[in-house]
């Protein structure tokens, strides 16, 4: 009669799920009504007040949070380490800054219509890539379509190949870093080292308003919240159980029938074009996009966050993501020269000990709790009531 005291596994894991939608819904609740109204309700000096400064902050940590949920989509469930998805974020905020440098207009400093940049080079009309990126809708149209061709041309190619493991991660940091040097040049039209600042508005409205910040810090909660809710899906669906299986094992799934070409390629595309959204939505936030985004240490502190929060857990991936990212915010202005040797050390220290993560470790000791709880001896009124 003991034993039915202890959780079915199945009724742990109803436990689990219905925690998880909870969590999600708590989060929703105050991403998407308390801090908003804190940050336009509550009167600058008081204590309830939401500073300019945390909301930008932690609209960007969430948009980092969605490239960590991106990359641990084919990391985490696809064993495919990527160190060039800095790109993808890049180039996403390329495309959206291209529309917002458009929306400047005549309030530039040069008062033109060309951006200022452009002006201050001697260009005399856009590039023609630049047409029609005066729309929104054609910049997100960009956003989505030149990420997403680029992975999937690459992907193609590599998965076709069959490159994978340490070379298919070095030839990913080569790439992001050809782009990088490629952006790095006044002549690509694209701001040369500088990039793209100084925006003015979005859709008509200030930039800097209280509203249109709440605004995109409301759009990236509900990004962040819908990425995960699909990834999750993806992973637990008939696609995500094969794609974990080529993980363990390639060959065998090869042997069963299965072609892993399609499911790396969709993976690897989707998770490239989660990434870019993350940055269409970051440029409007921080204000500036410029080629150092796409630089390989970036994308290598993307695989850290994945790390420390947790590969292949989803929910690890953004904790890892608010983390690091946290610890680099008080890091940066309190000792900046020594922030790289804290992440080395980090990464060093979650590799050795930690190796599933900050999850993995709650986890471990949920276990050790409740084994814990069920090795000690009941009294006899306890024994009465489980039976």
């Amino acid at each position: 009669m003991e034993a039915a005291a202890i959780p079915e596994p199945s009724a742990s894991r109803g436990a689990m799920q219905r925690a998880g939608w909870i969590a999600l819904a708590a989060f929703a609740l105050v991403a998407l009504v308390v801090l908003p109204a804190l940050h336009l309700l509550a009167p600058a000096g008081s204590r309830l007040h939401v500073s300019d400064y945390a909301i930008t902050l932690a609209g960007k940590i969430m948009c980092y949070a969605i490239v960590a949920v991106a990359l641990d989509l084919i990391w985490g469930y696809g064993g495919i380490l990527s160190l060039g998805h800095g790109l993808f974020f890049a180039l996403g905020g390329y495309g959206f800054g291209m529309y917002l440098m458009r929306a400047i207009g005549r309030d530039g400093v040069y008062q033109s219509d060309l951006p200022d940049f452009m002006v201050f080079l001697d260009w005399k009309q856009l590039p023609w890539y630049w047409r029609g990126t005066d729309h929104v809708g054609w910049a997100l149209l960009l956003v989505v379509v030149v990420p997403a061709l680029v992975a999937l041309v690459f992907g193609l190619f590599a998965f076709r190949s069959r490159v994978g493991g340490v070379y298919f991660s070095i030839i990913t940091q080569a790439l992001t870093f050809a782009a990088m040097l490629l952006f790095f040049r006044n002549e690509t039209g694209f701001g040369g080292n500088n990039g793209f600042t100084d925006f003015k508005r979005i859709l008509g409205f200030p930039i800097t308003s209280p509203s249109t910040r709440i605004v995109l810090f409301m759009l990236t909660a509900a990004m962040l919240a819908a990425t995960l809710v699909l990834v999750r899906y993806l992973v637990r669906s008939k696609f995500g159980r094969v794609l974990t299986a080529i993980r363990d094992g390639e060959s065998r799934v090869r042997f069963l029938g299965y072609d892993p070409l399609p499911y790396k390629l969709l993976a690897w595309t989707l998770s490239a074009v989660i990434c870019a959204l993350a940055g269409a939505l970051y440029v409007p936030q921080v204000g500036i996009i410029n080629p150092s985004e796409m630089s390989p240490a970036n994308s290598i502190e993307i695989a850290i966050w994945v790390a420390v929060g947790g590969r292949g857990t989803l929910v690890g991936a953004i904790i890892g993501a608010a983390l690091v990212n946290l610890a680099k915010s008080w890091f940066t202005q309190a000792f900046p020269e020594f922030w790289l040797f804290f992440l080395g050390l980090l990464f060093i220290l979650v590799t050795r000990f930690l190796p599933d993560g900050v999850v993995g470790l709650g986890r471990r000791l949920l276990r050790w709790d409740s084994g814990a709880a069920r090795s000690r001896p009941r009294s006899g009124g306890e024994k009465a009531r489980a039976a």
